[in-house]
């Protein structure tokens, strides 16, 4: 549910925090006094791209901020994305929005914008004017059919997804393989050169780097013996050597050692450093023996470095990848040479398989064609309470083994009629804006209570609508409220004063300065409120005694 929302330097919101509550929940306010920005601020805290256009004049940043309270199924599908939920099942989107970027966070753990999609439509689903024009594409039609088929499609689905990525995998192979025979004899000969380059060489892995360190030593010799030797004259016995020092610095110490213990002490700690130096000696002495410069071995070195690292650009960035490409063009090559076998494989496989993708469409067909009469049903009477009593609803599935999509092989059409008399007529060709809202708030109503998200927005789902009809509207999103939180804008009274809880939003003019609120209202307030959405030019006690009986009659239906 959502429990809150906060909104700061956004358009002309100064900053407003409102607190919404289960049930329904009504916005309601002049023409042009900001409900759009009240529902784009939504919109922005679930991720939709926003401008910088949209932060206050003069202001560095807007903010928007929603707070939810999470059910244990909600819990489970949000910590499924990563994303921890707090103890007491709060979980706050928040999205602050600066000239530059945006920064997205969901329980103060940033987190890129499409995972803060990704939250949102676990928790909240935004129904505006615009989601009606869905209901002229044919191609969501089936995915209708298939959410209400209480989870029988989905595994279909599923399964036919993955033999349809393996029968397109088989027809592009059988694609190469039908190629020119001679371009593929062309290609054999070039995979016999390529396969008998990387042979000859016979490399192994870290053969590259063993020899590159043998080249570096062979290169530099030289100076190798020159520091090793340098190192050993100023560590060793003659004149001003290290071990020359210490030895006359030991004599000067055991002079004293008599008199103290810890002279001993330290003549200990000298001997223990003359003997490591000592050590160093005999290892120099013995490296420097070992040193034996071979011209002939470094021109080898050179030629074998030279050759692999042509073969490295040539084939991979190293050993193990040349190896590795030699293992692919074998088995390229194997194939070119059983070509006539790999076909009649490839072909069988291929056949197997769209019988298998075939199989898998016809049941997801028959999956919808029983399906499909219930929907029909459902929303035939869902539009009956909608003030439509001579609707009538037909919904044609037509399949096509020719066309075996991931999404299978039908097609369907919504073919109504509003009115007595009148042909059932596709959905697109029919409707008007306000049936066409009347229409998709029969859908949610069905739908509600198959989705998981609890809470509902409707942005002027009463567009095109007025006197029974709105009363009728009215009450059947009292009815879905019983189930689920829903948040509409509006401009009925008839909506409005259906509402558990009734915000204004309002517009003025404080210190030069446009700006717009949002504030709860009282009962006296709500009267007052739909008095003038009533269309009362001024608050007269007949406008407040009409807007009273149309709360009495809200009640009632």
């Amino acid at each position: 549910m959502l429990e809150s929302l906060h909104v700061k330097n956004l358009a002309l919101i100064e900053e407003e925090e409102v607190s919404f509550k289960d049930g329904f929940n009504v916005l309601t306010g002049e023409t042009g006094a900001g409900k759009s920005i009240i529902l784009g601020s939504i919109n922005y805290a679930l991720g939709l791209k926003a401008g910088k256009d949209v932060i206050r004049a003069g202001e560095e940043y807007a903010l928007v901020e929603l707070v939810f309270s999470v059910n244990e199924r909600e819990k489970e599908r949000i910590e499924a994305l990563g994303i921890p939920v707090e103890d007491d099942g709060t979980v706050v989107l928040s999205r602050r929005i600066m000239s530059s970027r945006s920064v997205c966070r969901i329980n103060a753990e940033t987190v890129p914008s499409s995972l803060l999609m990704k939250a949102g439509e676990i928790l909240i689903d935004l129904y505006g004017q615009h989601e009606n024009q869905s209901l002229l594409k044919k191609s969501n039609y089936l995915g209708l059919i298939d959410d209400f088929s209480a989870g029988k499609s989905q595994p279909v689905k599923d399964r036919l997804k993955s033999v349809k990525e393996k029968l397109d995998a088989l027809k592009e192979e059988e694609r190469e393989l039908s190629g020119d025979e001679t371009v593929r004899e062309r290609e054999a000969d070039l995979l016999d050169f390529e396969l008998k380059e990387i042979a000859d060489a016979a490399l192994s892995e870290g053969e590259d780097e063993e020899l590159e360190q043998r080249y570096r030593l062979l290169n530099n010799m030289q100076r190798i013996e020159e520091s090793v030797t340098g190192a050993s004259a100023c560590t060793g016995e003659d004149g001003e050597g290290a071990l020359a020092l210490i030895g006359r610095a030991l004599q000067k110490l055991s002079q004293a050692e008599g008199y103290d213990e810890r002279i001993t002490e330290f003549r200990n700690e000298l001997s223990e450093i003359e003997d490591l130096l000592q050590g160093f000696q005999r290892s120099a002495s013995s490296y420097l023996d070992s040193l034996t410069f071979d011209g002939g071995e470094l021109l080898q070195i050179e030629e074998r470095l030279d050759l692999i690292n042509r073969l490295k650009s040539k084939y991979g960035g190293s050993i193990a990848s040349v190896l590795e490409s030699a293992k692919e063009k074998e088995e390229a090559l194997s194939k070119l040479r059983n070509h006539d076998e790999l076909v009649r494989k490839v072909r069988k496989d291929l056949e197997e398989t769209f019988k298998e993708a075939l199989s898998l469409c016809g049941e997801l067909s028959d999956i919808r064609k029983k399906t499909a009469p219930q929907l029909e049903k459902q929303l035939t009477e869902s539009l009956h309470s909608l003030n439509f009593p001579e609707v009538r609803f037909r919904i044609e599935i037509t399949s096509d083994e020719e066309k075996i999509g991931a999404n299978g092989y039908d097609e369907a059409e919504f073919l109504i009629c509003l009115n007595a008399g009148e042909e059932l007529r596709p959905m697109q060709n029919v409707a008007s804006g306000g049936e066409l809202s009347r229409i998709m708030l029969a859908l949610k109503s069905i739908f509600a209570d198959r989705e998981d998200v609890h809470t509902l927005v409707f942005d002027e789902i009463d567009a095109g609508i007025s006197g029974v009809t709105a009363f009728k509207v009215a009450g059947m999103m009292g009815r879905l409220s019983r189930s689920h939180q829903l948040l509409a804008i509006t401009h009925l009274p008839q909506i409005a004063a259906k509402g558990d809880i009734h915000f204004v939003i309002e517009k003025s003019v404080e210190e030069g300065r446009t700006k717009t609120k949002i504030r709860e209202l009282t009962d006296d307030g709500k009267i007052r409120e739909l008095a003038r959405l009533l269309g009362s030019d001024e608050i007269s006690d007949a406008a407040l005694n009409n807007a009273r009986d149309l709360i009495q009659k809200a009640k009632l239906t």
